[in-house]
């Protein structure tokens, strides 16, 4: 079979183009006057291009405030390689920046770095690389402290509300839900300069802290969509009362278990209440916590292991998807086996446990189940399970808990050697590491 041609992840970003800067706005204005946004801006004084803009993550409509927010000036953003599928051309053109989810990638760096400085613009980055699930702050990479300190430009987060409520990942269809966004300047060149990665991620995650269904209750917002629950299984996908995984369903207002049958009730301010007996977690976050505590426990006794035969897509330029055929795939704590790949008995692609800090997750994506994707640099696998139902949520603790474990085991290895005065020898790989420019995101 013919090699596709791969994207040129190393054309250089064109800062925005001035006869599409009106466009970006009359496409984003419109929506977002009509969500009556309202951008708070905290300690802006001074700030102007160039700086990076870090912006969380939850819907679509985050570009459009993100636009608004920075308005009148444009930015160059990292979008996922899937984002170019709506038009290559056009997004080169307003300036975007491609990026493969979750790979240590150099090229991001240098791209990021002539925006800055050739163009003197405003980099835009979503660092949680993904919408969030549950409403809650996602993992953000341990390497953005790095990146921030190599360019030494003025830090903005902008923190949004309202996004997710309005279209949560696991059911798209827009819910009527009032929007705002915080833009706060964060760090001044000279703090940069002071402060160690440590401290600068410290701040960074502070800044990023929400909680879509904890902001909607203590502000009262009622969203009574007649479907507002219907999708919510594929994140809540173990019930608490049985612990039965994987048999959770939903439609209407109502999340319920298969196996042992009992049901929960979606308030319209974004609250569970079981419709008999006891009410686990009427809070949507800690039910979503509850299940990455149990996925932890598992890999702590040793009883997690994944395997499943699957469907592979493979997404090597903007052009679309090629379906490669079935393979296995296998997730342990060894991390990501994929081969067995129909056809091709020497493809395989191997992940360990400290190459993913996390995962990207979909459901139901483009009609064709739910999927999990694993970039290399070259090359993005989008990957659907086809015998086991429900799964991809847990793989993505599964991920991230053994991420973390490992990342634990090599500091303590490091420390104990550093402590008993031996030699470092060879380093062994960090988490996010490499040569002194490299960020993972």
């Amino acid at each position: 079979m013919e090699q596709p041609i791969k994207f040129d992840m190393a054309k250089k970003p064109i800062k925005q183009r001035r006869f599409l800067t009106p466009l970006t706005w009359m496409l984003s204005l419109p929506e977002i006057a009509a969500r009556g946004l309202k951008v708070e801006k905290v300690n802006m004084e001074g700030i102007k291009p160039p700086y990076f803009l870090l912006s969380t993550h939850m819907a679509f409509v985050d570009f459009k405030v993100t636009t608004r927010a920075i308005f009148p000036h444009g930015a160059n953003y990292v979008v996922a390689i899937d984002g170019f599928l709506r038009g290559e051309w056009l997004l080169r053109q307003v300036g975007c920046i491609c990026k493969r989810k979750f790979t240590n990638d150099i090229l991001l760096v240098r791209q990021m770095r002539h925006a800055l400085e050739k163009h003197r613009a405003i980099v835009a980055l979503y660092p949680e690389a993904r919408y969030s699930y549950c409403g809650t702050t996602s993992v953000l990479p341990a390497s953005l402290g790095k990146l921030i300190k190599i360019f030494k430009v003025p830090v903005v987060v902008l923190n949004q509300r309202g996004n997710y409520l309005s279209q949560p990942v696991w059911n798209l269809a827009k819910r009527k839900c009032r929007i705002e966004a915080t833009m706060t300047g964060l760090l001044r060149p000279e703090q940069i300069e002071r402060a160690s990665v440590e401290e600068i991620n410290r701040d960074v995650a502070a800044a990023f802290r929400y909680d879509e269904y904890a902001w909607q209750k203590k502000n009262g917002i009622v969203i009574d969509h007649p479907e507002r629950a219907k999708g919510l299984h594929h994140i809540l996908y173990q019930c608490p009362h049985c612990l039965t995984e994987s048999e959770m369903d939903s439609a209407g207002d109502e999340i319920w278990c298969d196996h042992c049958g009992k049901r929960w009730r979606m308030g319209t301010l974004g609250d569970l209440a079981a419709v008999a007996g006891e009410t686990e977690f009427p809070h949507i976050p800690d039910w979503f916590e509850f299940q990455r505590a149990m996925v932890r426990k598992q890999l702590e006794e040793g009883g997690y292991f994944f395997e499943d035969r699957v469907a592979v897509d493979s997404l090597p330029n903007a052009k679309g998807y090629i379906r490669l055929g079935e393979a296995t795939l296998r997730h342990g704590p060894d991390g990501f086996v994929l081969d067995g790949l129909d056809g091709d008995p020497s493809f395989r692609l191997e992940k360990k446990p400290l190459e993913n800090y996390s995962l990207h997750i979909e459901f139901d994506y483009f009609g064709k189940g739910d999927c999990i994707d694993l970039s290399t640099l070259e090359d993005t696998y989008y990957i659907y399970p086809l015998a086991r139902k429900n799964c991809v949520t847990k793989l993505q603790f599964a991920v991230e808990e053994l991420y973390k474990m490992e990342e634990g085991r090599r500091v303590a290895r490091a420390s104990a050697r550093a402590a008993a005065g031996v030699g470092a020898g060879p380093a062994e790989p960090a988490s996010n590491a490499e040569p002194r420019e490299r960020v993972m995101a």
